[in-house]
């Protein structure tokens, strides 16, 4: 018996106290648990894709970005469309392609979903280079055809790589304008036809998928027209070219220097030359400006079309207005029908109930003509009084003529 009444137990040697984990490591393992590796399949150089399962960090280790740029990317936030150039990445954000391409390799997000599908088999089917022996083919034609392919494989691998992305995008939102062009114009002809509450609700819901389309369209074209408005936003996604300017001089190249001075003088004026080189084409921007420029004119003619829709919808709208404004003033002037027949009804009316009266009248004993003179003299009294107010109703412009 203890202090205070506690048992001691005396320890067992025979049983090894194990020390508890740092408070570093627990919160390590929670942060690991909390943060769930992200699907990303990565297509290298020659076309080969893998499936990665990698958290955030690892992405930004290998593709050198900051933690900014990867929440671009990130599905669960609203982001709006997105092309930039880093040191060695480009990140690019387009609708469902979300995607970071580096000089050499390209990790596109989620690609189990069904739309982003069609984007990697087009990497694994462009982005590999030509091979020399592809040139030489059976006949003229084939060995035309691998002329040609190899022709179009002469630009940097990111330049192939943002290619195919701009083209998927450009081509997702044109099939979509398609889509709804195609159900648009036939709804629209048919509530003009007949204004009914089936026919609204349908273009109702057709308008607010156009508006959606065409914000999601316009987000992509004010991107690639940013670009093309910034050289040094261009000059930024020339990877290749970066990477060239800054790789080092080998090792082998050092121990030349420090033998021969003089060789290593010729090789350092050469290394100048190359350097002054590659600092004169930097601000060369035209390659990717004709491929912007292509794009851009694609995403600005689908806008066009989904701005003719607009009109055409706005068009409709103001036809359908006009229609149901005349159908408001031919009930305005049914009900000014109405309103005067009903006033000289009331004469009539009147006029019956006042000889209606059991009022003994001179006139009305032995006189049995003096009723019809004057039911037929207050009916032609009411169709005057009618007359009248119609007369009056045309020349103040009330009803048409």
């Amino acid at each position: 018996m203890g202090m205070d009444g506690y048992v001691v137990v005396p320890a067992d040697p025979a049983v090894e106290m194990t020390p508890p984990p740092p408070a570093a490591v627990v919160i390590a393992a929670v942060k690991k648990k909390t943060q769930p590796a992200t699907s990303w399949i990565l297509v290298d150089s020659a076309g080969e894709g893998t499936i990665l399962d990698a958290d955030k960090h690892a992405i930004m280790h290998r593709v050198q970005i900051h933690a900014r740029d990867l929440r671009i990317l990130d599905p669960l936030l609203s982001y709006p469309s997105a092309i930039l150039g880093r040191e060695r990445a480009i990140v690019l954000n387009l609708e469902h392609i979300k995607a970071i391409i580096t000089a050499e390799e390209v990790l596109l997000r989620d690609p189990s979903d069904e739309n982003v599908v069609p984007v990697v088999e087009e990497l694994q089917r462009r982005l590999p280079p030509a091979r020399e022996g592809q040139v030489s083919g059976e006949n003229h034609g084939t060995q035309q055809t691998d002329v040609d392919g190899g022709e179009e494989d002469e630009s940097p691998f990111e330049f192939r790589a943002l290619e195919v992305a701009l083209e998927a995008i450009c081509s997702f939102l044109a099939a979509r304008t398609t889509e709804l062009e195609t159900a648009a114009y036939p709804a629209l002809d048919e509530l003009t036809s007949k204004i009914s509450s089936r026919n609204l609700d349908r273009v109702r819901k057709l308008k607010s998928a156009m508006t959606r389309l065409t914000a999601r369209v316009q987000k992509v074209r004010d991107e690639l027209e940013q670009l093309l408005d910034d050289d040094d936003d261009m000059a930024d996604l020339y990877l290749s070219r970066k990477l060239a300017s800054s790789s080092p001089t080998s090792g082998s190249g050092v121990n030349c220097f420090a033998a021969s001075p003089t060789i290593g003088s010729k090789i350092s004026r050469a290394s100048r030359a190359s350097m002054v080189t590659v600092h004169s084409d930097e601000n060369d921007v035209e390659e990717l400006e004709m491929l912007l420029e292509a794009y851009f004119m694609q995403i600005d003619s689908t806008l066009n079309k989904l701005t003719t829709l607009r009109e055409y919808i706005d068009d409709t709208e103001d036809y359908i207005n006009i229609r149901l404004d005349n159908h408001r003033n031919e009930l305005i002037q049914l009900e000014l029908f109405l309103s005067a027949a009903t006033v000289c009804s009331s004469i009539y009316s009147l006029v019956a109930g006042i000889f209606g009266m059991n009022i003994p009248f001179t006139w009305n004993v032995g006189y049995g003509y003096v009723f019809i003179w004057v039911v037929v003299l207050t009916g032609i009294l009411c169709l005057i009084v009618f007359l009248g107010i119609m007369s009056y109703a045309r020349y103040k412009g009330l009803i048409g003529s």
